[in-house]
């Protein structure tokens, strides 16, 4: 379990139709500001800013396949070969971290398998390694490859 210490960003807020809106700077267009979003939002710029991934390797909110159920991963990150490599479910800081958060992670694993994951609250995150068909925990995220 970790505790991360955010980056400062400077975020761009607005209004429209009377609610708040946040300016994703990887997607490059506005979405609603949630508070999973601000998870979602701080925990990339860790990523980007600390942890030093490369923005163009990062995927955020992409639809997959479970079967007949479509859902979206929250990031995605790909290495220097293209291929996932690490996928980080994000929830809002009210939501504990549950076997019930870390299965559904799993579960999207099954459609794009990669060898680290992470679940993450804004507040406390756990990081994951598949090695061997195990799952591991990590006392932090991987460098980027």
């Amino acid at each position: 379990m970790a505790s991360l210490q955010y980056p400062s960003f400077p975020f761009r807020w607005r209004e429209n139709s009377g609610r708040r809106q946040i300016f994703d700077e990887t997607r490059k267009r506005w979405v609603a500001f949630t508070p999973e979003e601000w998870v979602r939002q701080n925990f990339l710029q860790y990523l980007l800013q600390e942890m030093n991934y490369p923005a163009t390797m990062i995927a955020i909110e992409k639809e997959l396949r479970l079967g007949e159920l479509i859902k979206r991963f929250d990031i995605l990150v790909y290495d220097n070969n293209h291929k996932p490599w690490l996928m980080v479910e994000c929830k809002s800081m009210e939501i504990p971290l549950t076997e019930e958060v870390l299965h559904q992670v799993l579960r999207y694993n099954i459609t794009i398998p990669v060898p680290y994951l992470v679940i993450t609250n804004g507040t406390i995150s756990y990081f994951f390694e598949k090695r061997s068909g195990k799952l591991e925990m990590l006392e932090q995220l991987p460098a980027w490859s």
